[in-house]
């Protein structure tokens, strides 16, 4: 049976080709148009095919390939983000280190730059350690500072590690001054010392104190342990004591939580 519709197939395509060339030159060129326009589109889907074909054989990438892909984009996401990280410290850690240097150019005091290196667990917000003692020229009593103010004073030394107390504890009293306010007063612990010791009190001011919040609060320099002109607080509130003097509430300068470097006063 396909053998014969084989013979007829051949019978009609030799047919075919003599019918053409007996045909008249003008009707066999349409004729070829014909038959032209209606093959094209069968060789055109054919090579469409084709190419959907060899696409389709190269999407086809094994899962276990997709997987380790996956894993190295992966590992690189995290590198990248680790980097990042880094940069932003070190570009953090050359900031502080250029403040400090700028400002360490412009003050009149010599100094000791110091790390913190602890905080007394007994004492957390009120004292901590730092990597600076007896045989680099440290004392006890010296005055520990950084760019923003007065940090605290030294309480104990030891060859090469400090006490300091800071703010706020009972061992640091510093007698202070209001220049807007034209007072001065003394800083103490009390109830005004709060949380992450972001607060201290002034005492003793005078009954007449112009005071405002915001006024800046400076060391007066009485007393003999912390120089003049350090940077204590800002005024946040005040009121008066049993009628006789005001006391105020200063919100100190220095962020005691984020230290990690700061500067020892040496007379």
């Amino acid at each position: 049976m396909l053998r014969k519709q084989h013979w007829w197939i051949l019978g009609a395509a030799a047919l075919a080709g003599l019918v053409m060339l007996g045909l008249p030159e003008r009707a066999a060129s349409r004729l070829k148009q014909g038959a032209a326009a209606l093959f094209l589109p069968l060789f055109g889907l054919s090579q469409t095919t084709g190419r959907l074909a060899e696409q389709t054989g190269a999407l086809a990438v094994p899962k276990s390939e997709l997987l380790r892909e996956n894993e190295r984009l992966r590992q690189e996401n995290q590198e990248l983000k680790l980097r990042l990280h880094q940069a932003a410290e070190w570009w953090r850690e050359n900031e502080t280190l250029r403040r400090n240097l700028q400002w360490k150019s412009q003050s009149p005091w010599k100094m000791k730059l110091a790390r913190v290196i602890g905080r007394d667990p007994a004492n957390w917000w009120r004292a901590m350690h730092i990597d600076a003692g007896l045989a680099d020229g440290l004392r006890p009593n010296y005055p520990v500072v950084t760019p923003d103010g007065l940090v605290g004073r030294l309480h104990e030394c030891s060859d090469h590690r400090s006490l300091v107390v800071l703010l706020g504890d009972p061992k640091c009293r510093v007698a202070a001054l209001v220049p807007e306010a034209q007072d001065s007063g003394m800083v103490l612990p009390g109830a005004a010392a709060s949380w992450k010791n972001q607060f201290v009190e002034l005492s003793y001011l005078s009954r007449q104190s112009e005071l405002k919040p915001g006024q800046k609060v400076i060391t007066s320099g009485l007393g003999g342990i912390f120089p003049p002109g350090i940077p204590i607080g800002y005024i946040a509130d005040w009121r008066l004591v049993d009628g006789l003097y005001v006391e105020a509430r200063v919100r100190v300068a220095v962020n005691f939580s984020a230290l990690e470097e700061v500067w020892v006063l040496i007379p």
